[in-house]
């Protein structure tokens, strides 16, 4: 079985671009808190750790065009997805690269209706005028 479930935060804008095919792709990196307790976080920091994981993500299609359209570096989002493995040749050293990245199938956005309205008004297409600003999905 091969399923990953994260939520986090999106480490910078996302740029939107085309396969040759005219699928639309994006890549993002999404930071994941480690959850450690006040003491270990104040440890971490102390000693320059990281307390949190930065992992490589893609989405593909309709999912690309709807991170790319609502969300921007900060945001804070649920995917699910799948690991994927690969291979490139570098340019400049001709060696082989090894990647992992997490495909997602599905993402959510967790940033509430009210911070999303300050934030460009991204939630404006989704607000359920009959559900008191509730995001109906």
């Amino acid at each position: 079985m091969n399923c990953v479930s994260l939520i986090g935060r999106l480490t910078r804008d996302l740029n939107l671009r085309q396969t040759k095919s005219g699928t639309a792709v994006v890549g993002f990196n999404l930071a994941v808190d480690r959850g450690l307790s006040k003491a270990k976080r104040d440890e971490a920091e102390q000693n320059g750790s990281p307390t949190a994981d930065f992992i490589s993500c893609q989405a593909w299609g309709v999912t690309a065009e709807l991170l790319a359209k609502y969300c921007k570096k900060g945001s804070r989002i649920g995917l699910v997805g799948r690991i994927q493995t690969g291979s490139y040749q570098d340019k400049e050293t001709g060696k082989t690269v090894y990647t992992t990245d997490v495909v997602a199938d599905r993402i959510e956005f967790l940033d509430s209706a009210n911070q999303a309205k300050a934030d460009d008004d991204w939630a404006d297409d989704f607000v359920d005028e009959t559900d008191n600003g509730s995001i109906p999905f």
